[in-house]
């Protein structure tokens, strides 16, 4: 069997199962990731070759550095992919495959998978739910956006992952003070209507443009407000008889139908309206969830939406047919929240249903599984009671997000 090489891209510490698997199939791999966590525990039985780029702030690099330095390992390596492991890194593998001609997701439509402002108008191009929103280039178009669209909106980031960097706007006078703080990158973030709702996400796989796995499950307090206001972030999965997930699973299709996904993982989330009822797409992203939740879809589906992605990268480059194995068919949740100390005391958390803990400093970190959905909802319940009454800290540690 021809070894092929693969490159793969992370700026965070993430990837572990993609890469183990990777080389279980056959191939190598090659890590290009940031210098300041090349001590983390990173797979290396099976990395190759490392390399190291410095960052300018968190998670940037120099792109022309990044384009130099991958010109010379093309001298003596023939690259077969290119694979982006977090949200931060899509941007660089696409520069890297359009400047060397590799297969895979190019520039163009990786704006759909990375640019909020570039999603927003391709979901409303396609027929697809989005909150009210526009640009914030021109002033007499933000005036004509407030004047039509009632207070709270959010001002957000175009390229951030999950809630970083939005900001609740109340008022006009509020909203111009924000986007003069912004100064010259005001023209990096978007403004939008803010809807109350419940917020979801569907995990997909996709092969040859063919969606082969979902996942849908519900946030039970929004990712915005934990970022924010702190508190205990808590998701659990919905059965596939339900009529949200039949719904997620609709729109979610529509969304990487028409955003042109061929193949890989995606992380997207969509908000019901509490409003209308609707259902209303936040965003997407081509890459496996952040924040643990691999381990709820794997708890929930016996699927792991790392090495499955791996598989189908392996698929893709020897030309051969991929099948996903049936999955089961529990429920699961998963329950994350900072705590004051750095490894807690799981004693009191203790029940059947727990499938693991979450190795991650300073937090607590636990996924269920449950045949009954109203059991996983009553453990997560009673977690989050637990920690709220004494271990919850609201102050994060200095240092980068594990998600």
């Amino acid at each position: 069997m021809e070894e092929k090489t693969i490159v793969c891209i992370s700026c965070y510490y993430k990837g572990y199962d993609f890469m183990d698997e990777m080389k279980r199939l056959g191939n190598k791999i090659i890590l290009i990731t940031s210098e300041n966590i090349k001590e983390k525990n990173w797979p290396w039985h099976a990395i190759d070759e490392v390399y190291y780029m410095p960052e300018l702030k968190p998670s940037v690099w120099n792109l022309d550095h990044l384009v130099q330095g991958f010109s010379h390992l093309m001298q003596t390596r023939k690259i077969d992919a290119v694979v982006a492991l977090d949200d931060y890194d899509v941007e660089k593998a696409a520069l890297i495959r359009e400047t060397f001609r590799i297969p895979g997701m190019g520039q163009t439509t990786h704006r759909y998978f990375r640019d909020k402002l570039a999603m927003r108008q391709k979901a409303k191009d396609s027929d697809i739910n989005v909150p009210e929103f526009t640009p914030v280039f021109n002033n007499d178009e933000i005036n004509t956006f407030i004047g039509k669209v009632p207070a709270p909106w959010v001002l957000k980031p175009r390229s951030e992952a999950s809630a970083s960097g939005i900001k609740k706007i109340t008022t006009k006078d509020q909203l111009w003070e924000a986007l003069d703080s912004l100064g010259e990158e005001r023209h990096l973030f978007l403004l939008e209507s803010f809807k109350p709702g419940d917020v979801y996400h569907v995990d997909s796989l996709t092969f040859n443009k063919e969606i082969v796995f979902t996942s849908a499950s519900k946030y039970l307090a929004p990712p915005m407000q934990v970022s924010h206001e702190g508190g205990v972030f808590r998701t659990k999965t919905l059965g596939k008889d339900s009529d949200e997930f039949k719904s997620l699973e609709e729109v979610n299709a529509k969304v990487l139908l028409n955003f042109g996904l061929l193949n890989g993982a995606t992380h997207t989330e969509f908000i019901r309206s509490k409003d209308d009822g609707k259902w209303y797409f936040l965003e997407t992203s081509s890459r496996v969830g952040g924040a643990h939740i691999p381990d709820l879809v794997e708890a929930s589906s016996n699927i792991n939406i790392w090495r499955e992605w791996a598989k189908i990268e392996d698929a893709l480059l020897r030309s051969k047919r991929y099948d996903i194995t049936k999955p089961t068919e529990h429920y699961a949740g998963l329950i994350i929240a900072l705590i004051k100390t750095q490894q807690p005391d799981y004693s009191d958390f203790e029940c059947e249903e727990i499938v693991k803990y979450l190795p991650i400093d300073y937090h607590v970190g636990i996924v269920y599984k449950s045949d009954n959905a109203d059991i996983v909802q009553e453990r997560l319940d009673a977690a989050a009671e637990k920690i709220n009454t004494g271990l919850l800290n609201i102050l994060p540690p200095k240092g980068k997000p594990t998600s």
